[in-house]
């Protein structure tokens, strides 16, 4: 299934968080907070600006971002979990 985002939405695929602790110890799923960092999979256009222009976003497909905890909407694309984000709602780009 395609998706394309409108406007100035992101459709994000989030990074799985490590199970395990520091000292090595099997952290429960009901323990374990959803992470907070995800992979841009496709941007819209940009957010219409009252004069008609379009104003083009920040991130890319393939970055790597943070996003605020509670932030998107999840819904599920071909049976993998995905976030709908509005630009407003990242908090950074993650560079290597």
């Amino acid at each position: 299934m395609k998706f394309r985002p409108l406007q100035d939405k992101i459709l994000a695929r989030r990074i799985e968080s490590e199970t395990r602790s520091a000292g090595g110890i099997i952290i429960p799923d009901a323990a374990q907070e959803k992470p907070k960092q995800a992979e841009v999979v496709a941007v819209g256009p940009g957010k219409k600006l009252n004069n008609g222009d379009v104003l083009t976003l920040d991130v890319n497909a393939g970055d790597l971002v943070y996003f605020n905890q509670y932030a998107g909407v999840e819904v599920k694309l071909d049976g993998v979990d995905h976030l709908i984000l509005k630009e407003d709602d990242i908090l950074g780009v993650i560079e290597n």
